[in-house]
């Protein structure tokens, strides 16, 4: 079932896909989410893969490898601290506070997210499990250990460990298999899910893609909020053709 929304969209059709979204919701025995950067964008912060995305003006190889950061450490961490400010500077938009307003009430029982920034949290999630890391912390090349970063670093200098080696953005670069511990949780409770919401994300980066298709696999629900068509959207059972920060507050207020 596919929702769409147009110039002149009428309130019935409103009405009949947030009464069927929060059918949904209120019947699942765990509901689950996976958020992508479609979500981060309703706050201003630049996709990867839409028509304004950064990749449009960078090449991935240049500036998020492990490769571009062994050849050129300053011009990687230069970029990062411009992410960083706008992401540290950007809001929650109605999409975060809807979520976190689900698992306040009881409902939403795990949030999974693709995206490195925080807005999950500000908006007053728990317990984000974050695919591909987070700008909230950097991590020692040589040792591992994590510092939180509460402002983008100021570059030159680059940060440095205790231990003196260099620290990098504590998140998956292109090349880099994800966090066992958190790709493990992420499926456990994908396996555990009878509903899953899967908004903002284009659907085609594994491992995350097969989350929702293990929620398919055993036999559970799950809804696409994304303004376009996807590779999931013809698996899904409620497809949503509109901005997630739009559909979420039309499920909780109408």
């Amino acid at each position: 079932m596919t929702f769409q929304r147009s110039g002149n969209c009428e309130m019935k059709t409103v009405h009949t896909f947030s009464s069927a979204l929060s059918r949904y919701i209120a019947g699942a025995n765990y509901l689950t989410s996976l958020t992508g950067a479609g979500v981060s964008a309703e706050s201003g912060i630049p996709t990867f893969r839409g028509g304004d995305g950064l990749w449009n003006r960078y090449r991935p190889e240049e500036l998020a490898t492990p490769e571009a950061f062994s050849r050129d450490p300053e011009t990687v961490w230069r970029w990062y601290a411009w992410r960083m400010e706008r992401v540290f500077s950007a809001l929650p938009n109605p999409a975060h506070l809807a979520f976190a307003k689900l698992q306040e009430r009881g409902r939403l029982r795990s949030l999974i997210t693709q995206n490195v920034d925080d807005l999950h949290e500000r908006a007053g999630s728990r317990d984000v499990l974050h695919l591909h890391g987070t700008l909230r912390q950097m991590r020692c090349v040589t040792c591992g250990r994590r510092v939180p970063v509460d402002r983008p670093p100021e570059v030159p200098p680059l940060p440095v460990c205790a231990c003196g080696a260099l620290m990098r953005p504590d998140v998956v670069w292109f090349g880099e298999a994800l966090q066992p511990d958190v790709l493990e949780r992420a499926f456990a409770e994908a396996s555990r899910s009878d509903v899953m919401i899967v908004a903002g994300t284009s659907a085609v980066v594994h491992p995350a893609a097969g989350l929702p298709l293990e929620v398919k696999r055993r036999g559970g629900t799950v809804i696409e909020i994304n303004p376009d068509v996807t590779p999931l959207s013809s698996l899904a059972d409620l497809s949503i053709r509109m901005p997630a920060g739009e559909a979420m507050m039309w499920c909780l207020t109408g």
